[in-house]
């Protein structure tokens, strides 16, 4: 039975998905949650795909059916496990995921494909980046605790998208320090969209000031050009207390990781507060380190929130404790 994407992510809630992608496709970008049983594996489907092409379509199929053949009993036997009704997909719902169906038939597994496959699904999460969202930017100096408050908005009951989590990755040079790899481009947008997916669009949504890339991830198009027409709210915090933050986020971090990610704005920073930054690291004083980096972050917020001076609503001031009576009182001014 084929299912469109839309029926496809409302069974999702009760039936598990089976990706019968190779294991290099799945990794490369997945829907997540879902199971990876790939009916041909990465040398399996190169093969297959040297035969289509030197051969035809019908050794290609030969070649498939050789392949899978020794592995049916295990395709089998993994997909039981997982349950007796199951939704599967491959890259655009062809004879990968149709062979599948029937293979794990034969066991009395009852299977639902997707049509149009994964393909469908990276179709409608690229359009979900366009949908008109009613969003609220939370802006402020590095520091300031941005990401703090935007989850103490969502314990409010809030919506919010927290792209630095999605993304791995806090969004400077040093952003990456003590985190897990980032995802895929991909795999971010499937998060993404799944994250969007979850939201009532009638209803605002906080997300936090970002630059068009976090990391090595750059933003979808639709969602940063809503995120540059939305109205901000600056976040107010005194250095001395974004110093302080900063330190206990960043000094546990490996000193030679944050020497490297401080060579990378070398040029930006200037050399003489390079040296200087250097210095002090060298010293372990990572508060003196973190009030050298701030003259360069500090000049590129304000620089940025002067191209966004008509979009801000009103700035408010935090002393950088309780992050959710702070959050109660941005809900407040929002309104």
């Amino acid at each position: 039975m084929q299912l469109s994407i839309d029926d496809f992510l409302k069974l999702r809630a009760q039936l598990p998905i089976v990706d019968v992608r190779s294991e290099g496709e799945y990794q490369q970008g997945h829907i997540p949650a879902a199971l990876n049983i790939p009916i041909l594996n990465n040398t399996e489907r190169i093969a297959v795909g040297t035969d289509y092409k030197q051969k035809g379509q019908q050794e290609a199929i030969k070649t498939g059916f050789r392949l899978v053949g020794p592995r049916l009993i295990d395709i089998v036997s993994e997909t039981e496990k997982i349950g007796k009704e199951i939704l599967v997909h491959c890259w655009r719902g062809g004879m990968r995921s149709s062979n599948f169906c029937q293979f794990v038939g034969m066991a009395r597994v009852k299977s639902h494909q997707l049509a149009g496959g994964y393909k469908a699904y990276r179709a409608k999460a690229l359009e979900s980046y366009k949908l008109p969202m009613q969003l609220t930017i939370i802006s402020g100096c590095t520091g300031s605790g941005k990401s703090e408050i935007l989850r103490a908005l969502k314990n409010q009951g809030e919506q919010i998208i927290d792209l630095e989590q999605l993304a791995s990755h806090k969004g400077s040079a040093f952003g990456g320090l003590m985190l897990p790899p980032q995802p895929t481009t991909e795999q971010f947008q499937n998060d993404l969209f799944e994250e969007i997916h979850k939201l009532d669009l009638s209803r605002r949504v906080w997300i936090e000031d970002e630059s068009i890339a976090v990391g090595k991830i750059f933003l979808p198009e639709g969602l940063w050009r809503q995120m540059n027409s939305g109205p901000v709210i600056e976040i107010e915090v005194d250095k001395a207390v974004r110093i302080e933050r900063l330190v206990q986020e960043y000094g546990a971090a490996d000193k030679d990781m944050f020497l490297q990610a401080m060579i990378q704005i070398t040029k930006k920073l200037g050399g003489q507060h390079f040296n200087a930054a250097r210095e002090k690291l060298l010293q372990d004083d990572m508060a003196a380190v973190i009030a050298i980096l701030l003259t360069y972050y500090d000049k590129a917020y304000t620089n940025g929130l002067i191209r966004k001076k008509q979009r801000v609503k009103t700035s408010v001031s935090w002393n950088g404790n309780d992050a959710d009576a702070f959050a109660a009182t941005l809900i407040q001014q929002a309104k």
